[in-house]
């Protein structure tokens, strides 16, 4: 179980098979590998579809047939897709879960597709999403709800053609670093006058110079370095060094072969001997630098088969050849010539110079962008103003025609009542009604004049 969980990780890496045998009576529904192997589960392989990758070989580890196939399969099988036709024969609860895998790996390229037409001022285009998806080569864009058996074959074709060329990209961004570097440095030097420019540099030789000042670094997979690993790293004595214990010893997960993130492992203290990230002088990008040529050193030299694994056998033989023992020293990127000719510098700098040009003039024009929406902003505040202004203006003209108004009066200028007022009026027994006449007056019911000739009372 051990050999075959390690291989879907070295699918991403390498697409190449190693196993351990499997104990036949273990059972099939048995748990996951040990705790200690999980870390390797999230290696990057720096590839785009990195995630859908490892997931989908993490589904596939799961179903007992395809393991079983995947045991006896050969780099062949894998590459020409007999390996995919196996699919076909894998549980139900593992493809639908491979279906659901692919439905989410379309939905994020979706999205990414969606993020780059916006991005590119294209959101009213009407998107073709399957012809959009036909530049992804993992997965196959005519079906898009499915996993099928050419969804694998193409996963594998990918991930094997953009791996085989990962390391390239890596040493291309390293050569780039570097001519930036340079070019920073030249431009800083520009910008002092002589004596400063003398000054500082004397102070960029004397730094180059005292990082040159290390111990010898010996040739990554000689004896020597091998024995250095064996009795600073492992703590063993160096006479009693063996090829095969060494091996065992630093195949951390116990799969039978050396991966490359094992082998870079090796070469920390030779590297070591020239980086310090506490050293002004040291840098550790040309540390990683250092050390993908020392991987590749190796692979150069002991990996027969070039499926970018060391296995026992391989690295045995290695030790049997004469440059095994009479390695020269190695030459550090300080010992050999700079990465970039004069002529890439120049080429690199005038695309500099053009990115430069390119975004001064997209700055200037949001700048001016940001000025025209300024302005309109304080168009907009001072229309505001205006508007709050008449609506305060016409409030206190109301108010004031209000308080000036005489009140409501009838033809011969008497006081006229509401209409109200006089509907109430008609009622013959109002109560604590006030009587009003048609033309709007009270009613006087009263006598004209008092009585006369009331009796008058005596006490």
């Amino acid at each position: 179980m051990v050999g075959i969980c390690r291989w879907l990780l070295l699918l991403s890496i390498s697409l190449r098979v190693w196993s351990v045998p499997i104990d036949r009576k273990t059972d099939d529904q048995e748990a996951p590998p040990p705790q200690e192997e999980k870390g390797e589960e999230n290696v990057d392989t720096g590839l785009y579809y990195d995630r859908y990758l490892r997931e989908v070989i993490e589904v596939l580890e799961t179903d007992p047939h395809f393991r079983e196939k995947l045991q006896t399969a050969n780099t062949e099988d894998i590459k020409n897709g007999r390996l995919s036709k196996e699919l076909d024969l894998v549980g139900h609860h593992v493809r639908t879960r491979l279906d659901e895998l692919k439905r989410q790996e379309v939905s994020r390229l979706r999205m990414l597709l969606k993020a780059k037409l916006d991005s590119t001022n294209m959101q009213s285009v009407q998107m073709d999403h399957v012809s959009l998806l036909k530049q992804f080569e993992h997965l196959d864009p005519h079906n898009q709800n499915t996993f099928e058996a050419k969804d694998l074959e193409l996963l594998i074709a990918a991930a094997t053609k953009d791996l085989e060329n990962y390391d390239a990209e890596r040493h291309e961004e390293f050569k780039r670093y570097e001519m930036l570097k340079e070019h920073e440095r030249r431009e800083y030097l520009k910008s002092l006058d002589q004596e400063k420019r003398e000054r500082e540099e004397r102070r960029i030789e004397e730094l180059r110079e005292k990082h040159r000042q290390h111990p010898k670094v010996n040739a990554p997979g000689s004896v020597d370095q091998l024995r250095e690993v064996w009795e600073e790293t492992d703590g063993l004595d160096p006479q009693e060094f063996n090829p095969k214990t060494f091996f065992k010893l630093h195949d951390t997960n116990g799969d039978g072969v050396l991966d490359e993130q094992e082998l870079e492992a090796l070469f920390t203290k030779e590297l070591e001997k020239v980086y310090d990230p506490k050293n002004e002088e040291d840098d550790m990008m040309e540390m990683e630098e250092e050390r993908l040529r020392m991987r590749e050193h190796v692979m150069k030299n002991v990996d027969l088969n070039r499926d970018r694994l060391v296995s026992l056998d391989e690295f045995l033989r290695s030790t049997e050849k004469k440059e095994f023992n009479n390695a020269k020293e190695w030459e550090t990127l300080d010992d050999k010539k700079p990465v970039y000719t004069e002529a890439e510098l120049q080429r690199f700098e005038v695309e500099l110079r053009d990115k430069e040009v390119e975004l001064s003039r997209r700055a200037e024009t949001l700048r001016q962008e940001q000025e025209l929406l300024r302005e309109r902003g304080k168009a907009l505040e001072a229309q505001k103003r205006e508007y709050q202004q008449a609506v305060l203006e016409m409030s206190r003209q109301k108010e004031q025609q209000a308080e000036h108004r005489p009140p409501p009066s009838g033809p011969n200028g008497e006081l006229q009542f509401p209409q109200e007022i006089q509907k109430l009026a008609q009622d013959d027994h109002p109560v604590g009604k006030v009587p009003v006449d048609q033309n709007g007056e009270v009613k006087n019911n009263l006598p004209a004049e008092p009585p006369q000739n009331l009796p008058q009372h005596t006490s």
